[in-house]
């Protein structure tokens, strides 16, 4: 792919705004799910109700969705942004708060109050790209639907001070684990406002090799593709025996770095298990 998409020419990000642009490293290669979301974004994006800017990545932890959620910043220069959701998100963490501060007109100490944008107010109205993590553990049925209205194609919100309009370049992209301690399945509603999905395994032997060999340095062939192989089969069995555990991208390039360091692979394999 090798190239980035402004979504919309004319617009000028501020200072802030392209500092938050996320910068690709030498050590990241483009998945196959980064060019088809890439593509399918660019093709649609001005088709009216074709439009895609909500996305749905599932995977295990470690697979890479937050790395794929921020490639997208750089594909399209849009400033990245994250929100990680809890059990016990209130309506106040998706729409801001009003909070209570200091008067500086006089000195009197007189106390005002003053609304402080969420997360993901600022992204929503400023038209950056938002990573929502999670949004499976939400107990809150009002959070959620507060959350839903944000992600309507042309929506709004009602803020405790004003009424924000999507911006028309705002993209969220939902990253959620299967299998998380307290997973549920994902809200229909919030589902439903997504255009396109992508669930995120393991990339092939290949792909391993190469990213571990990008982020480590570390070059012999025969022991990370020993490595990478021990990996799959720990994967794939525990997925057929409903074993919970991970094993992914995160730990094959760890247990790398720990061998390229020195360490015995026999002993690092015992930290994998």
């Amino acid at each position: 792919m090798k190239q980035t998409c402004v979504l919309s020419p004319a617009r000028q990000l501020t200072g802030e705004e392209q500092s938050l642009v996320w910068q690709k490293p030498p050590s990241h290669i483009e998945s196959e799910a980064e060019k088809r979301i890439y593509q399918e974004v660019v093709r649609n994006w001005n088709r009216g109700e074709m439009k895609i800017s909500t996305i749905l990545l599932e995977g295990d932890a470690g697979s890479g969705k937050t790395q794929l959620a921020k490639a997208l910043s750089a594909d399209f220069n849009l400033p990245y942004t994250k929100i990680t959701c809890f059990a016990d998100m209130d309506k106040s963490d998706v729409l801001g708060s009003i909070l209570p501060v200091l008067s500086e007109k006089d000195k009197s100490n007189m106390v005002e109050y003053q609304y402080y944008p969420s997360e993901i107010v600022r992204a929503y109205e400023n038209g950056w790209l938002l990573e929502i993590q999670e949004p499976t553990v939400i107990r809150d049925a009002a959070v959620l639907m507060a959350l839903n209205s944000a992600l309507e194609p042309d929506g709004s919100l009602n803020l405790p001070t004003r009424i924000v309009h999507r911006h028309p370049d705002f993209i969220a992209v939902i990253t959620t684990n299967r299998g998380y301690n307290g997973y549920r399945p994902l809200n229909e509603a919030l589902r439903d406002r997504v255009q396109h999905a992508e669930k995120i395994d393991l990339p092939p032997k290949a792909v391993m090799m190469e990213r571990a060999k990008a982020k480590t340095g570390y070059h012999s062939e025969s022991v990370l593709s020993l490595l990478a192989e021990t990996i799959i089969l720990l994967d794939e069995t525990a997925r057929a025996n409903a074993i919970k555990g991970v094993a992914g991208m995160r730990s094959y390039i760890f247990w790398v770095d720990a061998v390229a360091s020195g360490a015995s692979v026999q002993s690092t394999l015992d930290r994998q298990q």
